[in-house]
């Protein structure tokens, strides 16, 4: 196992209530409608993305970019009077660096709010970090996990990625990582070569290490 590439939002901290009660808020200033159902739909994909459906589906009379710097304000503020950590992430982290494996960030999510998260962690903790707004095509293209892997210098297939959406599970198999999905806010159908587990709390390196051996080994003639 060359290294672990984790998901932020939803996997690692609990933000997604947050961006919900940002679109709500957006919305609700330009009078349209919004629903959870709308919400949930956006979970995972590029900011940009969401922000057009923001603007085409909930009447928000902005640009995309704009729209996207309104809701990491609102994300940012409740990030930094709460960071809403999933159960067992920080000490999953803590396991994963003591036994010297690297991980990266690899989020759809902004610099200025991943950098958020990243200073509430010891230095170091992410030996990279791949925002949405350093990619040309957000999850599901493979672009973030391949530029992870690549920053890392380690073959994709020798990564375990971490995800809680659909949308970045496409992304990080696209690219050949090995997935672990810990659905939370949205359901994940179960799939061939896909491992689904309830949280994060009771794994360990070894628990990943064999993950990466059983799916990465050749299936019998």
């Amino acid at each position: 196992m060359a290294a672990v590439l984790f998901d932020m939002d939803g996997t690692l901290v609990d933000t997604e209530p947050y961006w919900i009660a940002a679109e709500y808020k957006l919305v609700g200033e330009y009078g349209g409608t919004w629903s959870d159902e709308h919400a949930h739909a956006l979970v995972g994909n590029a900011l940009l993305t969401s922000a057009e459906y923001l603007r085409d589906v909930g009447g928000v009379r902005l640009d995309p970019p704009t729209i996207v710097e309104r809701l990491l304000d609102d994300v940012i503020a409740a990030s930094l009077e709460r960071m809403p950590w999933r159960p067992g992430a920080l000490e999953l982290l803590a396991r994963l660096r003591e036994a010297g494996i690297p991980c990266a960030l690899v989020t759809m999510s902004y610099q200025r709010l991943a950098g958020t998260l990243v200073d509430h962690l010891p230095e170091g903790a992410f030996a990279t970090v791949v925002t949405g707004d350093e990619v040309t095509d957000g999850k599901p293209h493979p672009e973030a996990y391949l530029t992870a892997a690549a920053r890392l210098g380690v073959a994709p297939d020798q990564c375990i990625a971490i995800e809680d959406s659909p949308t970045g599970i496409a992304s990080a198999e696209a690219a050949g990582c090995v997935v672990l999905a810990v659905p939370h806010h949205v359901p994940i159908a179960a799939g061939p070569g896909r491992t689904i587990v309830p949280g994060l709390e009771t794994l360990t390196v070894d628990d990943l290490r064999r993950l990466l051996r059983e799916r990465r080994r050749p299936a019998p003639a």
